[in-house]
């Protein structure tokens, strides 16, 4: 199974933790979709396996596409690449788009999954990061949501500066009183060249602290799993029936198209990813080129790759896979580094896979980076 991963490159305004790509002018937001469909015509013979499983519209904010150039991209789609009929279609939403007019659009088209980037519930947070919406709509988009769409996933941030861990439980709270099925919750992390960074280097906004975020961690943990919800991912909670099939593939290695400026592609060999910058993408594609570079990933690459993410997952990290996968020296050098996580308690082996412990949870990154294989 393969997956599609669309970027729609625009937002109505710039939240100040964000440095993903994206122009808050909505101009050429017709013929960009114009030049995505290009794209997916363009690149509909690549992809090792042919069925398509996942679609994915991510952002940017795709909720500020219109039905007519939902419908223009979808057909595209269906004329050129083999996607199956129980596949998973989601599309990211601001809750300031979701009318119900909006809402009856998103549910008569051939999407079934929304994932709605709500953040915090209190005003004061939404207004620290600059988002759209207020706390009013956070809240009506995700009660009309639901009277359309049975599958749908919610953005927490915690660790945000001013945030006791009093009104994180309260923003669970109303999480799991909506009936959300999937959570996706992610520490606020501030990037380079972000107003967020430039803001806390002037003082007007206090820095984060990770002491606070691995708290709301761990409360954000037990209470999701009190409420029946299954942590499959560090950052992803849900229900049974409800784990996103996207983000699984995704950690699994599967192969998936990334098509729209800065989008990445993965074929489980190299990595591309197309130029972040609008107008030259759309240059490029005019005249029927692609505006992408390619990285052919060495196998240590790959072996480096797989145990960071699989360490984040339920999955956890296969040593037999990885003998079948990379060879024995890299087996050989799994098991001589993770002797010392095993003896700290921060790794567990269960059946000869590789776990990360509730202890040693809020620093998997770390950990996999210990099991990281460096070239002499």
């Amino acid at each position: 199974m393969s997956g599609i991963y669309i970027h729609i490159p625009f937002c109505k305004q710039a939240c100040h933790y964000c440095d993903f790509h994206f122009s808050t002018s909505v101009k050429k937001k017709g013929l960009l979709v114009e030049m995505l469909c290009r794209e997916l015509e363009l690149r509909k013979n690549e992809l090792p396996e042919k069925e398509i499983r996942t679609i994915y519209f991510g952002g940017g904010t795709p909720s500020l596409l219109e039905a007519g150039e939902l419908a223009k991209i979808f057909r595209t789609i269906f004329e050129n690449y083999e996607v199956t009929e129980d596949a998973e279609i989601t599309l990211e939403a601001n809750p300031d788009d979701l009318s119900e007019e909006k809402i009856e659009i998103l549910a008569a088209s051939k999407i079934n999954r929304l994932s709605i980037g709500v953040q915090s519930f209190f005003e004061e947070d939404l207004k620290l990061m600059n988002r759209a919406h207020n706390s009013g709509e956070a809240l009506e988009s995700i009660k009309l949501a639901k009277q359309y769409f049975d599958n749908i996933s919610i953005d927490l941030i915690y660790g945000i500066p001013g945030m006791d861990s009093e009104r994180w439980k309260e923003n669970l709270q109303t999480t799991l009183e909506l009936g959300i099925p999937h959570v996706s919750s992610y520490a606020l992390t501030v990037e380079p060249n972000t107003a967020l960074k430039k803001f806390i280097e002037k003082g007007k906004i206090k820095p984060v602290d990770d002491a606070m975020a691995k708290v709301h961690f761990e409360i954000l943990t037990e209470t999701l799993k009190s409420a029946g919800f299954e942590h499959y991912e560090f950052s992803n909670f849900g229900k049974p029936g409800y784990f996103s099939q996207n983000n699984t593939a995704y950690w699994l290695g599967k192969a998936y198209l990334g098509i729209g400026p800065s989008a990445h592609s993965y074929d489980g060999i190299s990595r591309k990813w197309n130029i972040s910058n609008n107008p030259l993408y759309i240059k490029a594609l005019e005249s029927n080129e692609l505006p992408l570079e390619t990285e052919e990933l060495s196998n240590t690459d790959r072996y480096n790759e797989y145990v960071m993410i699989r360490l984040r997952t339920k999955f956890g990290v296969s040593i037999e896979e990885v003998r079948e996968k990379f060879g024995a020296k890299y087996k050989k050098y799994l098991l001589e580094n993770a002797e010392i996580l095993l003896e700290k308690e921060l790794l567990k082996n269960e059946n000869e896979i590789l776990h990360v412990t509730e202890k040693g949870k809020f620093l998997s990154d770390g950990i996999a980076a210990d099991l990281f294989f460096l070239e002499e």
